[in-house]
């Protein structure tokens, strides 16, 4: 699972869940639960959002460590890059987090993906973000990911468990935040935070577990 954890900025609900091209879903019915209620009044500022990637629950882990929990409580917006496996993950980040944005992962079943789109995609104080869980090889991701997503700003992806923060040629910003739960060859497990302040992401920081 990859998470980016957005902190202290505008709480909403879930964002729309959209098709690659578009910002909302366009080529399959609308998914249920898009709004979550507000947790809190929003506030106006920076924007801080949390990235999970591939939390494999109960496969790797019963439950996401602590330290995850404590960073989803305290950030605006909750990212995770899919394969999920626990439908009771999604529940609970759904009920914890002010604002959640996710898709599905290859390792995701039926239940899972009527819920989540393929491809989500969110404007974030002025920067718009794309969320999908493979984006292929890492040689040329770049170049293969700024044709594919034309017009994103900062695309998060998951599959891999290895952490990645690159910039393509055309200025698209690639984030993979690792997975809390299956370091498989990386050193730690690990998550993602930053912050997105009016249209600009900042303090992109890889948390080691």
């Amino acid at each position: 699972m990859g998470t980016l954890r957005l902190l202290r900025g505008t709480r909403h609900g879930t964002s729309p869940h959209g098709r690659k091209g578009h910002d909302e879903t366009t080529s399959r019915p609308p998914l249920p639960r898009t709004e979550l209620p507000h947790r809190a009044p929003p506030r106006y500022g920076p924007e801080s959002p949390d990235t999970l990637p591939d939390t494999h629950l109960p496969v790797w882990a019963k439950r996401l460590p602590e330290p995850v929990w404590a960073a989803v409580e305290l950030a605006d917006v909750v990212i995770h890059t899919g394969d999920w496996v626990s439908v009771a993950l999604l529940d609970e980040l759904e009920a914890r987090s002010r604002r959640l944005i996710g898709c599905w992962g290859n390792n995701d079943g039926p239940e899972l993906r009527s819920r989540l789109p393929e491809v989500a995609r969110v404007t974030l104080e002025g920067l718009s973000v794309a969320v999908v869980h493979e984006t292929g090889t890492a040689k040329g991701r770049e170049e293969r990911c700024e044709r594919a997503y034309p017009g994103v700003d900062v695309l998060v992806f998951g599959h891999s468990h290895i952490p990645w923060d690159t910039t393509s040629p055309g200025g698209l910003r690639l984030l993979n935040p690792g997975s809390p739960t299956d370091r498989r060859r990386q050193p730690y497990c690990t998550y993602q935070t930053a912050t997105i302040t009016a249209g600009r992401l900042e303090q992109v920081a890889l948390h080691n577990l």
